[in-house]
């Protein structure tokens, strides 16, 4: 499917027909990006989007160990704190 660069404002940009939209889903927000003289639209991810696979993955594995100790008993929390 053909289509043409346009001007939009001060800017150049391209309309995009309703059955493309549809067959990809895109809607609202998305992302360019280039990829070998390749203009590529993306959908936005969502922030954090798969952690809860990833952490229960890593639970699986045991690999979700505290990296630094808890410190119980430091004599600075109770003189350089305000409370």
């Amino acid at each position: 499917m053909k289509t043409r660069i346009v001007r939009i404002g001060n800017s150049q940009g391209i309309r995009i027909p309703k059955p493309l939209l549809e067959q990809t889903g895109l809607a609202g927000e998305v992302e360019l990006e280039v990829q070998d003289s390749t203009i590529v639209i993306k959908p936005v991810g969502l922030p954090r989007e798969g952690w809860d696979e990833a952490f229960s993955e890593m639970a699986e594995r045991g690999d979700d160990e505290l990296l630094d100790p808890i410190v119980v008993d430091a004599e600075w929390a109770d003189s350089e704190w305000t409370w």
